[in-house]
């Protein structure tokens, strides 16, 4: 019972602080791999952005994207519809004057398949995706591209700057800030193991595997760590997003995104041959695979404690700490305070709850492929 508690509480420590911690050990010894961008070269790029029945947005999104300031002769800009069945296929349409390309999916059958339409028409070097609810700053194009510069990279992630209409970094931001430093400290060693799905970049030949059952921003990272090249996040690249108005659509998405992100790990085992993939196979099995397996941690850990607060009086005392996290994280769900001390445990434990819903649904055997895109 004992070993069952602290190595569950270990193991939950490791996946959020002990992975960083060697990282930063890993850093002092090993030469940082900095990223060689060059900003004068502007190679063609194609922007894909992924959209489906977004009328009501795609406007928006249109005018962000005609204020990209990159050489026009050089970017090629298409809407991949997903066979949307409202007016946003029309919008798109009535900008054809002004370079905005058009590629309608034959029928809805998911984001990857949209954007797969669209690469087989990409003529860029570098193709960037990004989605509907995502601003791109105007340089945003140009900083992107530029880290291709250095042969090394395959793929590129933006940075996320989650904030709510006023402005403000809520509870989640600070959890996406967290994520936004892991991914510099995997970049100084060795390779990001993810991507920001709504703003990413990939040369062209990293994106000529394109299964449309994984993610893209997965799928495109493998691709470029089997290739032989690395992914890296840029913190100049900025991917903007509003606060989501539908908390309840927005934990359907994480369960479905992570049920994916599984299905898609499980599909590439391989990639954790150490032989083979050297230090990239500990950091896959560290960020992603450790940290899916918290919510199984902390059940445990709840059950152990339990168990050893009847016979410990050490162990009735640290359920008092253990007790007052999960009392935050319900205050979290009931209140509207912008405090970290309850915001946080609260967006903590639902991130794991959408993980531990996630893992239920794959074992089942329960798969997802179209999307709706959460209200924002």
């Amino acid at each position: 019972m004992t070993a069952l508690f602290w190595g569950s509480i270990m193991g939950v420590v490791y996946a959020y602080f002990g992975y960083p911690a060697v990282l930063s050990l890993i850093s002092l010894f090993r030469k940082p791999k900095e990223v060689h961008g060059d900003k004068v070269s502007h190679p063609r790029v194609t922007l894909i952005i992924t959209a489906h029945n977004e009328e009501k947005r795609i406007d928006r999104k249109i005018q962000n994207t005609l204020k990209i300031d990159y050489p026009r002769d050089k970017l090629e800009v298409l809407f991949a519809s997903d066979a949307s069945t409202d007016a946003t296929d029309e919008i798109v349409s009535q900008y054809a004057h002004k370079g905005i390309g058009l590629v309608r999916a034959p029928q809805r059958r998911g984001k990857e398949f949209a954007q797969k339409c669209a690469i087989e028409k990409a003529t860029g070097d570098i193709i960037v995706f990004s989605d509907v609810a995502t601003v791109i700053e105007q340089d945003g194009i140009s900083k992107i591209v530029s880290n291709f510069a250095d042969p090394t990279v395959g793929c590129v992630s933006s940075e996320d700057r989650f904030i709510d209409e006023k402005g403000n970094v809520s509870g989640e931001g600070a959890y996406v800030h967290y994520e936004m430093w892991l991914r510099s400290l995997e970049t100084k060693v060795n390779s990001v193991v993810g991507l920001s799905g709504s703003f990413f970049a990939a040369r062209a030949e990293v994106c000529r595997d394109w299964p449309t059952n994984i993610p893209s921003d997965f799928n495109t990272l493998l691709n470029s760590i089997r290739r032989g090249f690395r992914g890296v996040t840029d913190p100049s690249s900025v991917g903007i997003y509003t606060n989501i108005k539908d908390e309840k659509r927005e934990l359907d998405r994480k369960v479905r995104t992570i049920t994916r992100g599984i299905s898609a790990f499980m599909e590439n085992v391989e990639l954790m041959n150490p032989l083979r993939y050297g230090i990239f196979s500990w950091q896959l099995f560290s960020h992603k695979l450790m940290r899916w397996l918290v919510p199984w941690f902390l059940i445990i850990a709840i059950f152990a404690h339990f168990g050893l607060s009847v016979r410990s009086r050490f162990y009735r005392a640290l359920l008092i700490p253990h007790a007052c996290f999960y009392i935050l994280a319900v205050l979290g769900s009931l209140t509207s305070s912008c405090s970290v001390f309850v915001k946080i445990p609260f967006y903590f434990i639902q991130v794991n709850r959408a993980i531990a819903m996630a893992w239920i649904k794959f074992m089942k055997g329960e798969r997802f492929v179209t999307w709706t895109p959460s209200a924002r």
